[in-house]
């Protein structure tokens, strides 16, 4: 039994992280959800969601007249919320497209597609109210 190629990558955002597995095929992006996979487009089909949709996908919106729907993906994504979700899958979809052609890299980088954003939510110190704010100051 042959097994199909695929490529691997992984993307991370907040706390939220997004595994990748990128294969030839005719355009059918699935996120697994619970024990089932769904389609990207129903993952992001909330009002105002539409944005998210597109910041996911826009590493094919680059490449598209190269990639023109020719790969089949499949996304487990957990942790976080749904913008960590959307700029962990673009993370990984960059990174796996360019495991597939690594030409695809001077294209991608432009963009800042392959690089991880590094900003997460500060830690709540002792003695203070949140990260940084404090409590008032008394002179007596």
């Amino acid at each position: 039994m042959a097994t199909k190629k695929y490529y691997y990558a992984v993307g991370r955002r907040k706390t939220t992280t997004a595994i990748c597995h990128l294969t030839k095929g005719k355009w059918n992006i699935l996120v697994k959800k619970g024990d089932e996979y769904i389609k990207i487009e129903d993952y992001f089909a909330w009002v105002g969601s539409q944005d998210l949709l597109k910041d996911a996908l826009f590493p094919f919106t680059i490449l598209w007249n190269t990639t023109r729907k020719m790969f089949d993906a499949t996304l487990h994504v957990n942790g976080g919320g749904l913008r960590g979700y959307a700029e962990s899958i673009r993370l990984a979809l960059s990174r796996a497209l360019v495991e597939f052609n690594a030409d695809y890299r001077l294209t991608l980088k432009p963009y800042s597609l392959l690089k991880r954003d590094p900003r997460k939510k500060e830690r709540k110190k002792p003695g203070l109210k949140g990260a940084r704010k404090s409590p008032q100051w008394s002179k007596r």
